[in-house]
């Protein structure tokens, strides 16, 4: 049996006195986190020429702080916990070579906390989740049933800028996962203007390119916005509006690739992929938009997971692999600029050049499971 974890998101409706204790727990989280990376920080300006000493000093922790700031008493001490363990997560990150040093939290974007299910302190019950620390349990809009062999682990609750509130429960379950013999297999390329070319068929994901289609009303709403007194009720009003905007398009990109993730892993034993530095590429190639609007990693993210569930495999290649140079007929590499579209090779083999690529990553992927 495979240990799992799954994530189950529900929009909650607080009431305001809930409203006014979320918002309370969100300041305090921000807070700690903040005053522990600036302890963090001068520790590391103090002992970075000295790796050993840096090692040795210890992590400054909420308890802390508690008597200076009797506030923090009042909202879960698990919440702020896991401020600490977050920025821990960042630190040793940091240290990897994975991400750069931590930043300061800042109210003004996503607010967030995370709990953990200790002594049944968190329960669903009649339309409703009880929280720790909340008195009255908080209305939930439960659109479909955790599975009873799903064991509560955390919550995290978040406000978004429009000021909905979600609930994002993350579970752990067992799951007898049997590999499943690969035979149905496709190579993915990397597309820019489809998200990406499917080596069996040859067909694009034809992704609509959800932000360059908002862009012009995203582009009138914030000139809106610019001219309105920041802080003022009618600056508020299109403040919202924009906030709206950006969230309909990301709603929009995240249910398409759930859509495209899920019929790969039905079709496919295995899928492979190049193991692309999207950030790198974003920047060498001026391409910040496209990137940004095509969501590859999420995208990857979906599909991994859900090949794993059914025992099915999600294969990365080396991103040096010359797929787009190499002949998926003959072998031979040329180079081949941008521009131009159709792969002809002196084999007398022509194809789609993103066709081709997709060829030579499967068969990469391939030699890779053999």
């Amino acid at each position: 049996m495979t240990k799992l974890n799954k994530a189950f998101k529900f929009r909650l409706y607080p009431n305001k006195e809930q409203q006014g204790f979320l918002a309370k727990t969100f300041g305090c989280v921000r807070f700690v986190y903040n005053k522990m990376l600036e302890e963090r920080k001068e520790t590391y300006e103090k002992f970075k020429d000295d790796k050993e000493q840096l090692k040795e000093q210890k992590f400054p922790t909420p308890a802390k702080y508690k008597d200076e700031f009797p506030f923090l008493k009042e909202v879960d001490s698990l919440a702020l916990a896991n401020a600490q363990i977050h920025l821990q997560n960042a630190y040793k990150n940091f240290f990897e070579g994975r991400a750069e040093f931590p930043k300061f939290k800042s109210k003004k974007k996503k607010q967030s906390y995370t709990t953990n299910m200790v002594n049944s302190n968190i329960k669903l019950e009649n339309g409703h989740i009880k929280l720790p620390k909340i008195k009255k349990p908080i209305k939930i809009k439960q659109h479909r049933e955790i599975p009873a062999n799903h064991k509560i682990k955390s919550c995290t609750i978040s406000k978004t800028k429009t000021g909905k509130y979600y609930i994002s429960i993350l579970t752990e379950y067992e799951k007898d996962i049997q590999s499943i013999k690969i035979q149905k297999v496709a190579g993915l390329d990397f597309a820019m203007d489809g998200l990406y070319v499917e080596s069996e068929r040859g067909e694009k994901a034809n992704y609509p390119r959800y932000y360059r289609q908002a862009l012009d009303k995203l582009a009138k709403a914030q000139r809106i916005l610019s001219r309105r007194k920041k802080g003022s009720a009618r600056w508020e009003k299109q403040r919202l509006k924009v906030a709206k905007l950006y969230e309909k398009t990301a709603n929009q990109r995240r249910n398409f690739l759930h859509h495209k993730s899920k019929e790969l892993a039905t079709n496919y034993d295995a899928v492979i992929i190049e193991d692309l530095d999207m950030k790198g590429m974003s920047q060498a190639l001026n391409f910040g938009k496209s990137v940004h609007d095509n969501g590859w990693g999420m995208f990857t993210n979906f599909l991994e997971y859900k090949l794993k569930e059914q025992g099915k495999q999600l294969v990365k290649i080396d991103k040096w692999f010359p797929s787009t140079k190499k002949c998926s007929c003959c072998g031979k590499e040329k180079e081949i600029p941008l521009s131009e579209r159709v792969y002809k090779c002196s084999c007398g083999f022509v194809l789609d050049r993103d066709h081709n690529s997709a060829i030579n990553v499967k068969n990469e992927g391939l030699r890779l499971l053999a």
